[in-house]
């Protein structure tokens, strides 16, 4: 298929490419110019509307509602190149009811939008591992299947337009409370003098246990921080989803502590480390460091 893909970040870049190794014809364009240099065989676009001049899909991985909003209908946008028949999918995890005002604008086009956010780390999307979780017409996403299976291993249908986006924000609500209930009892515990060797494999054996923890869990006791998922977007995410709760009249207690954690994690300089970086302003309120063996 003939695809532009707009975004080159952690996990853009990784998706692209795979859909490039795939055999299908792309075309590239990053708002951050150098970070689309080492995709073999795609296309470098000008602009947006260059990337999406004479393509079937228009496939998205950006930062925010704002960069999503801009790509699509901002100078050189993708609206310049769209014509009726064309599909837009967008794998940011942006606001569900901003998703609903872009997909409206794109119909009157006669274009199709899919909102289509993923799980999955850095190396997810490396692997072509991802699980992406997708919102609009069953008709749309059979057409897309040859791409998703180019990204990623599983492909959950949510419901209509909005709802990939919506589902995508109660995954990362319980992403971000999950570890920060590993945060906090590795800190405490090690205030307490438990060895931290023998309290993972209990947690891992117990009804405690979670993808969340196996996951992060030897990245922690590695003291391995670098970013699978940046500390300052999962804290864009907790915003979005506090705004729609707002939006939806939910209250979000556990949330709203949780962000105060991040803000200050954030304030701390840790925005561009992994979210499990939180750990570190716990020890340091607790005056110690969660650590394995040597």
């Amino acid at each position: 298929m003939r695809v532009a893909f707009l975004g080159m970040g952690i996990m853009g870049r990784p998706m692209a490419a795979n859909l490039v190794k795939s055999g299908h014809e792309v075309s590239i364009w990053n708002r951050t110019s150098g970070k689309d240099k080492d995709i073999d065989r795609a296309r470098t676009a000008s602009s947006p509307s260059d990337a999406a001049r004479g393509v079937e899909v228009v496939w998205m991985c950006l930062s925010d509602t704002k960069a999503v909003e801009n790509v699509l209908f901002g100078p050189s946008g993708v609206e310049e190149s769209l014509t009726e028949g064309m599909i837009i999918a967008d794998s940011s995890t942006i606001s569900p009811s901003a998703t609903l005002r872009f997909a409206a604008r794109a119909k009157r086009r006669g274009v199709h939008y899919v909102d289509s956010p993923v799980t999955g780390s850095k190396i997810a999307a490396e692997s072509g591992s991802l699980i992406f979780m997708a919102g609009g017409d069953e008709p749309i996403l059979s057409t897309l299947a040859p791409l998703f299976q180019s990204m990623g291993k599983q492909v959950f249908h949510m419901g209509d337009t909005g709802k990939g986006q919506a589902t995508k924000l109660a995954m990362n609500l319980q992403i971000a409370l999950i570890y920060e209930g590993f945060a906090e009892a590795l800190t405490l515990a090690t205030k307490l003098g438990v060895d931290i060797e023998r309290l993972i494999p209990l947690v891992q054996a117990s009804m405690v246990r979670s993808g969340v923890v196996d996951y992060k869990a030897p990245f922690v006791m590695k003291r391995d921080f670098s970013p699978n998922f940046p500390l300052r977007l999962m804290l864009k995410d907790i915003h979005l989803t506090l705004d729609a709760a707002k939006e939806a009249r939910v209250r979000l207690p556990g949330l709203e502590a949780v962000e105060e954690v991040y803000d200050l994690a954030a304030e701390e300089g840790h925005q561009d480390l992994d979210y499990a970086a939180t750990l570190t302003l716990l020890e340091k309120w607790a005056g110690v460091e969660v650590k394995g063996a040597a």
